[in-house]
């Protein structure tokens, strides 16, 4: 006879979402996981932050890159990854041409010289938020995240450096249309390093999410 406790496993596993399957599943693959908006703030830790000892050369960026033999480094990889109209490639991985979409300020951007890497939280945030305690390696790793496309976006620059290191609570993108978006990649890059919000971050974001009632989002925690 089955007993109550086996029934209730039996249920739970078959309730869980079916993965994709594959012949070499990552660890990334198998613990992605996807939920609302409202439900992702309520999972970010409330922290105090502070930027004591902080310093933008802590984090090693842009390095080689995903692929070290292809002579581009991380910030010339997601240009040319967030691309609409790939830019040629030359010697020295300079780019010329292309089209980019800043969906900060919803504008069309060439060339890519008109173009920041924003890192979706910032340097100085996430040291505020937990990256004080981490290891270079690991801040390096966080500097050049290409393991979701949500940690690094290419932007105008006039809008990255208008949102410098502020959080949602000092800072949203000039379109408003995007606020919800920018919300969960914010949630998701903080979800995915494991970093705290304050108070006043943890007010904006919940303020965000009750507007943006059908906004999920998905994210992987880095490993």
């Amino acid at each position: 006879m089955v007993t109550a406790v086996l029934r209730g496993l039996i249920a739970a596993a078959l309730a869980l979402p079916a993965l994709a399957l594959s012949s070499t599943p990552t660890q990334a693959a198998e613990t992605a996981e996807t939920l609302p908006l409202t439900e992702a703030v309520s999972r970010l830790p409330l922290g105090t932050e502070s930027r004591d000892g902080y310093s933008r050369d802590l984090f090693r960026h842009w390095n080689s890159g995903d692929d070290p033999a292809d002579g581009c480094n991380t910030r010339a990889e997601v240009l040319i990854d967030e691309a609409v109209e790939p830019p040629t490639v030359g010697a020295g991985c300079r780019l010329t041409g292309g089209l980019w979409w800043s969906y900060y300020d919803a504008s069309w951007v060439t060339p890519a010289s008109n173009l920041d890497i924003d890192h979706m939280v910032p340097l100085a945030e996430a040291w505020d938020s937990g990256a004080s305690t981490w290891t270079a390696q690991r801040r390096e790793a966080y500097a050049n995240d290409q393991g979701s496309a949500q940690s690094l976006v290419a932007v105008t620059a006039r809008s990255n450096r208008s949102k410098a290191d502020q959080d949602p609570a000092e800072w949203l993108p000039p379109s408003a249309d995007v606020h919800c978006r920018y919300a969960a990649e914010w949630v998701a890059t903080k979800l995915r390093w494991t970093l705290t919000a304050d108070t006043s971050e943890l007010t904006a974001l919940s303020n965000l999410a009750d507007a943006c009632p059908d906004q999920d989002l998905t994210y992987e925690p880095a490993l």
